[in-house]
């Protein structure tokens, strides 16, 4: 049972990732609302994006780099293949979304930086998702690599990722409107 679920989990690793950083993102806002920071703006989609850039970005990445590099033939079966030398190039480009995904995590970088992070794994996603799905219409390739939660992870990370970049985005643009909105103090002229 437990040997079952460790397995379920490292295969299905881009739903396991996403939800440790749900889980890690709601304990940083939970953090904040205790330290009274929490009114600041953007702190829930801040918390929500950055967590989806360490977990769902950097380490799933990371561990995709991995195991299509250091485990090639376990990934190609998971995945219902046999083993490429194509895999050493998704490894590697794994590895180049990864320190992306690293770099755009702190909450003191730029949300452009964080939008190209998102940005970059969108098209490697879903056109990974549009070769799940040929593969399995053409081939019946039913493998959990291939038809199972990776399918499903390749279409909506992305949807996730660019929606928490607009929640954000927009967070950030609201409460620098309201500064702006806000008439700046005036002094009373001090009597002589």
């Amino acid at each position: 049972m437990i040997a079952g679920i460790i397995t379920f989990l490292l295969v299905n690793f881009t739903l396991t990732l996403f939800v440790v950083g749900l889980v890690t993102a709601g304990i940083r806002i939970a953090r904040s609302r205790r330290s009274g920071r929490s009114e600041a703006p953007g702190t829930v989609s801040g918390a929500l994006l950055d967590h989806f850039l360490l977990f769902s970005i950097g380490v799933s990445f990371t561990w995709n780099f991995v195991v299509h590099s250091v485990f090639g033939d376990f990934s190609a079966r998971v995945i219902g293949w046999v083993q490429s030398p194509f895999q050493l190039e998704v490894a590697f480009a794994s590895l180049g979304f990864a320190l992306l995904g690293f770099l755009a995590f702190t909450r003191r970088s730029d949300l452009r930086l964080k939008f190209a992070a998102v940005l970059g794994v969108t098209p490697f996603l879903w056109g990974a998702a549009g070769g799940h799905v040929y593969q399995l219409v053409a081939h019946g390739n039913v493998a959990a690599g291939n038809a199972g939660v990776v399918l499903w992870t390749d279409v909506l990370l992305p949807v996730f990722g660019l929606a928490a970049v607009w929640a954000h985005h927009r967070a950030l643009r609201h409460a620098a409107g309201r500064h702006e909105t806000v008439p700046a103090p005036t002094r009373e002229p001090v009597a002589s």
